[in-house]
């Protein structure tokens, strides 16, 4: 069964729900801990339980599988071949994981081995990665001065990279791969998928067989039957896990089933439904050998995660795309749009807070969880007409 592709127009509730997790994302990290409600906080990895920010980050990953085929048809449209698009694959994949390992680092930098303030590093770090990445506008003027720009956070990132150092005076240690950072899972998992639907021809039938090998492959990662492919887990190890593949390709799998062109609106969303229910079922199923966590990157807690994603989407196809009730979500639309500068952007204005003592978070406290989710809240709508602000003048990451 393969997939038609749609000359319609682009399909709102994919945007939507994109900014929809961007938007928790933005929440769930900003929360004061000890001022809000357990479950809207990450679980302890040896707990058997989620809370709700156990769940935006796979939410997230399930609407980078579904963005997939519809970027894969872009470039097509655009006369690209086969490996071109998977150098372009290749590139951004590569780009992720950079980004990723770089601010996972941030955090465990020794001011006095680098010589630097460790939120300053930081700032230039992303004011570096802004410049790299930068979507710069199309104009031939001034094609000289973006080269320029991008050649300076290449220079930028490469003297970061060099004077850093953590550990200490006796061990001093350079940048660790680690677990690659949130963006580095992304990286990963995104050319899992990415890769799979371009030679796959991204033909629905044999997308499910893979994801269901990543979900076996999760399976017998986590009952410690995978030793045979330890040699490739110091660098594939996200791939070998099983876990975030499989979360990605729940979400190509359900943008297939949209593009089938024999199923209208009504089937779609039951099919998808039914399908996140499934994947509950599955998940609670296997709860019985493995429980549901996040750190240990179990198969219980993915497939749960996925079922919620798809019972999400398939409520958001029915309302925004079914239905045409589109007004609402104007501001997940936008964020949806603009991803990983939402993302991002809000984390220089930490590091400028943080460095310069200027102390705006005065809702973070343990006094008023009203005060402490508010302001949370507040700040995660702000970050998103940040983002936008930026889009107008022409900052906007693109990978």
């Amino acid at each position: 069964m393969s997939i038609t592709i749609l000359k319609a127009p682009r399909i709102l509730s994919i945007d939507i729900m994109r900014g929809l997790t961007l938007f928790l994302m933005l929440f769930v990290n900003d929360l004061y801990s000890n001022g809000v409600p357990k479950w809207l906080h990450h679980t302890e990895g040896s707990t058997d339980g989620m809370g709700l920010a156990d769940w935006v980050f796979p939410g997230f990953l399930f609407m980078v599988g579904m963005s997939i085929p519809h970027a894969l048809i872009s470039r097509q449209k655009k006369g690209e071949g086969k490996l071109k698009i998977f150098a372009h694959i290749i590139l951004r994949t590569l780009s992720l994981l950079l980004i990723g390992v770089l601010m996972m680092n941030a955090g465990s930098l020794n001011e006095e081995l680098s010589g630097i303030d460790s939120n300053l590093w930081a700032i230039l770090l992303y004011v570096s990665i802004f410049l790299v990445w930068n979507h710069y506008p199309e104009n031939g003027n001034k094609k000289y001065l973006y080269a320029g720009l991008k050649l300076l956070g290449l220079i930028g990132i490469a003297v970061l990279a060099f004077i850093f150092k953590r550990g200490d005076v006796e061990d001093p240690e350079w940048l660790e791969i680690g677990w690659w950072g949130i963006l580095g899972l992304i990286g990963w998992g995104y050319f899992v998928a990415a890769t799979a639907s371009l030679f796959l021809r991204s033909k629905l039938i044999p997308v499910i067989i893979l994801w269901l090998v990543f979900i076996g492959l999760n399976i017998l990662s986590q009952l410690g039957m995978t030793g045979w492919l330890d040699f490739l887990t110091p660098v594939f190890g996200v791939i070998v896990s099983g876990n975030v593949p499989s979360i990605v390709l729940a979400g190509l799998t359900v943008s297939l089933i949209l593009s089938q062109k024999s199923l209208g609106p009504d089937r779609i969303v039951l099919i998808i439904a039914a399908l996140g229910l499934m994947c509950l079922a599955a998940g609670f199923f296997l709860r019985n050998w493995f429980i549901i966590s996040k750190i240990y990157g179990t198969p219980s807690w993915a497939l749960i995660c996925n079922g919620i994603s798809m019972l999400i989407y398939a409520l958001l196809y029915l309302i925004v795309d079914w239905k045409a009730k589109v007004s609402w979500a104007g501001m997940f639309q936008a964020a949806g749009k603009n991803s990983l500068t939402t993302y991002l952007a809000p984390d220089v204005i930490y590091f400028i807070c943080w460095g310069m003592g200027f102390n705006i978070f005065i809702y973070k406290q343990d006094s008023s969880a009203l005060l402490a989710v508010g302001g949370s809240l507040a700040w995660a709508a702000a970050m998103i007409g940040f983002a936008v602000l930026l889009s107008k003048i022409h900052i906007r990451l693109k990978l």
